[in-house]
């Protein structure tokens, strides 16, 4: 379990991926250095292409890497001169002191040992902790700021897996965001850790096998970050606590495994369940449809391991749990806002499952748990409110839960099918987020937060709204405004409209009081809950991948379009944002509408989507974006390229794009390429600002100070080029 949901944090982190590059603020001017750019045309599915930033891909060029460490000086000398900046830095701070502790990363074993990372407002980073059951006596176990390989490099812990008992942990170390992590091995009641370092980890996820001892994990091949077969061909070992991981056993591969048809691009992952007696095997991409096998536990003897087809990709299952007899499946087959089957283990039959949970209509089954009280699931409405039910193992109907308060978002997390706990983790829009223990018997919630409770006075008048926009097509798209009670529809509000739209992921309801920050100088935050996402099913995700991902941004459109015709904002004071997959939806909107938006923030994000095939994480994303090899497809990467529909001459919006050196997931040169050509294409004179956090990746594993300064970048750029007072530089005489 963990403290904060599985969608909750999606918006807060990416408003804070790319941080600050380690430059000088106020640092004398330095003669300007061009973009390298060269004459490069192309023809693909019958279209004529021109690339002229192409030489920016190489990241190795000195000439390259002069270019970027110029525009991020240059970028950190406008954004440090944004009079509200300090300031809203300064509040964040005196935010986080307010609450003495937050914890995250929640892990419970069956015999009740807690592990999570503990933040106080000391730490930068996240430190391990234990104890014994809720209310047992707190230990810390590893503190990642003393950890060190040599290479000056700050580390954070991405992941904390105990074994079945809690006696050994596995802790993931990342170094400088890059999510290139290290694994340590740990016992628990010493404190000890194990000299051996496996390293090249990003997909580890280690799965603990039933002597403590042992455990399995993904690891990827020997080469550089940049390099574009770098996440191809990863493998899944067996590895001993205390062994020299030279000798790791491969169980799991394309090479162990041919007649599996495992594809280079995909990742093997292997799991054991302790529940149900079974390891599962997977390969994994960005498509949700599973692809799995399984064999009895008795099997992992090496390579040879009998596996038995589980599900196919077409069979349309997102998700399952096991038990002893049964399967759980999780799909949208048939039920677009998805159902819950069941079938049995042994001999499971898809086509003939049992339907547990019907669909529910108007709402999406958006999560569920199996404990030996019954089974429990949620139900969302547009994305921005959740129920909870309750459904006991005789059958007949769900019964609605009554919760401690209206939920926005709601998580859940159990022990299993044969335990009787089940928490909720429940938070809204101005609502933080708390942890509950529910009683089935009683019909009763226990606050069982483990962060420390803060207050917020200056939220309290929060107005929340949830609208629905009618798009280009007539699609009716949800809409979520925060903003201070009795704001004046002027038409004069600084608007920040966030959104995403890719991979069936929603954006749901969750309390950022930084983030806030904008509300505090009054302005409108908005959510737009485009399609590409999965507010409204899986449905609402086909309608926005591939040939459709062209509603993703006439959807933003659409809603910015409703705010200036409702009188909340005009053209001139609004600011979009999203980050990494939405660099599309951001991208796209500018270009196809740059008389609509004052400023524009992509950040780390996809702007060059037809040469996404040619970095190390694009080929794992074609089942979302689609392939320059299959010609329809690839005229659709062309329409949802940014970069490729800039045009000489036009008067685009004012933009702050960012790129992380060490990211793994959008490798730099997308960004760089847009901001270069932007640059050269626009005829608004206002500002295009490119920096490179060249110590830093996806933002996944920034330190606190970088998320603060980088959020306040986002929030004072914003509220400059938006026309707020407080933010407007002095002009120089």
């Amino acid at each position: 379990m963990t403290e904060r949901t599985r969608l909750s944090g999606l918006l807060q982190a990416a408003l804070l991926f790319c941080a600050i590059p380690a430059t000088t603020a106020g640092s004398a001017p330095r003669q300007e250095i061009a973009a390298p750019k060269d004459g490069t045309v192309e023809k693909l599915c019958g279209q004529r292409v021109a690339d002229p930033y192409r030489p920016l891909e190489n990241l190795a060029d000195p000439r390259v890497q002069r270019w970027f460490h110029r525009e991020s000086e240059r970028a950190r000398a406008a954004l440090d001169a944004i009079p509200g900046r300090a300031g809203l830095i300064g509040k964040m701070v005196e935010f986080d002191g307010r609450r003495s502790a937050k914890v995250y990363n929640l892990a419970i074993t069956d015999n009740d040992r807690y592990f999570y990372l503990k933040q106080t407002p000391a730490d930068e980073t996240g430190r391990l902790f234990f104890r014994k059951g809720y209310r047992g006596a707190e230990r810390e176990l590893f503190n990642p700021a003393t950890f060190s390989d040599g290479s000056g490099a700050h580390f954070t812990i991405s992941s904390v897996t105990p074994n079945i008992d809690g006696s050994r942990l596995v802790v993931t170390l990342s170094p400088n965001g890059s999510e290139n992590a290290v694994l340590l091995v740990m016992e628990v009641d010493s404190g000890n850790i194990s000299p051996e370092r496996i390293d090249r980890c990003w997909f580890a996820s280690p799965s603990w096998l039933p002597d403590g001892e042992s455990f399995l994990y993904n690891r990827l091949n020997p080469s550089s970050l940049h390099d574009r077969d770098r996440e191809k061909d990863s493998r899944v070992f067996l590895h001993r606590a205390g062994t020299d991981p030279a000798t790791d056993i491969e169980v799991f591969s394309r090479a162990v495994n041919p007649a599996l048809g495992i594809r280079p691009e995909e990742i093997p992952a292997l799991h054991y369940d302790h529940k149900s007696g079974y390891l599962f095997a997977f390969t994994e991409s960005v498509d949700p449809r599973l692809n799995a096998w399984y064999a009895p536990m008795q099997a992992i003897t090496g390579p040879g391991i009998p596996w038995k087809r589980l599900f196919r990709p077409e069979d349309q299952v997102y998700d399952f749990t096991a038990t002893k007899s049964d399967l759980y499946l999780y799909t949208p087959k048939s039920a677009p806002r998805y159902r819950l089957l069941k079938t049995s283990l042994a001999a499971p039959d898809i086509e003939h499952a049992e339907t547990v949970i019907p669909e529910q209509g108007d709402a999406t089954l958006s999560g569920y748990a199996v404990t030996s009280g019954g089974l429990f699931y949620t139900l969302s409405f547009n994305g921005v409110r959740e129920e909870l039910y309750r459904k006991a193992e005789s059958g007949g109907q769900g019964q609605k839960v009554s919760l401690p308060f209206d939920a926005g978002t709601i998580s859940l997390g159990s022990k299993g099918f044969d335990k009787p706990e089940l928490w909720t983790v429940i938070g809204g829009w101005n609502h933080d987020f708390r942890r509950y223990r529910y009683d089935a018997a009683s019909r009763s919630f226990t606050d069982e937060t483990l962060s420390s409770p803060a207050a917020y006075p200056e939220y309290q008048e929060l107005t929340v709204e949830e609208v629905t926009v009618p798009s280009h097509d007539g699609a009716m798209v949800p809409l979520s405004l925060i903003h201070a009670k009795g704001m004046a529809r002027d038409g004069r509000s600084p608007v920040l409209i966030y959104g995403y739209g890719a991979y069936g992921n929603s954006v749901t309801p969750f309390f950022a009081p930084s983030l806030l920050l904008w509300t505090a100088k009054g302005g409108v935050l908005a959510v737009a809950h485009v399609r590409g996402g999965g507010e409204l099913g899986d449905a609402w995700h086909k309608a926005g991948m591939k040939g459709t991902k062209p509603n993703t941004w006439k959807d933003l459109i659409a809603c910015a379009e409703y705010l200036v015709r409702e009188g909340y904002t005009s053209p001139r004071h609004i600011a979009i944002n999203a980050a990494s997959a939405g660099g599309i939806l951001v991208g796209r909107a500018m270009t196809e509408r740059p008389d609509l938006f004052a400023a524009a923030m992509p950040q780390v994000g996809l702007m060059n989507a037809l040469r996404g095939e040619e970095t190390p994480n694009g080929p794992a994303n074609v089942p979302e974006f689609g392939s320059v090899k299959n010609p329809q497809e690839c005229r659709a990467l062309i329409e949802m390229d940014a970069y490729l529909h800039l045009k000489k001459g036009v008067r685009y919006p004012a933009a702050l794009v960012t790129a992380g050196m060490n990211d793994p997931r959008v490798i730099a040169w997308e960004p760089a390429k847009f901001a270069a050509r932007l640059q050269a294409s626009t005829a608004s004179g206002k500002p295009v600002l490119l920096f490179t956090d060249f110590e830093a990746g996806h933002g996944i594993g920034d330190r606190k100070t970088k998320q603060f300064e980088s959020l306040a970048d986002i929030l004072s750029f914003g509220l400059w080029q938006t026309g707020h007072p407080e933010f407007q530089p002095v002009k120089k005489p």
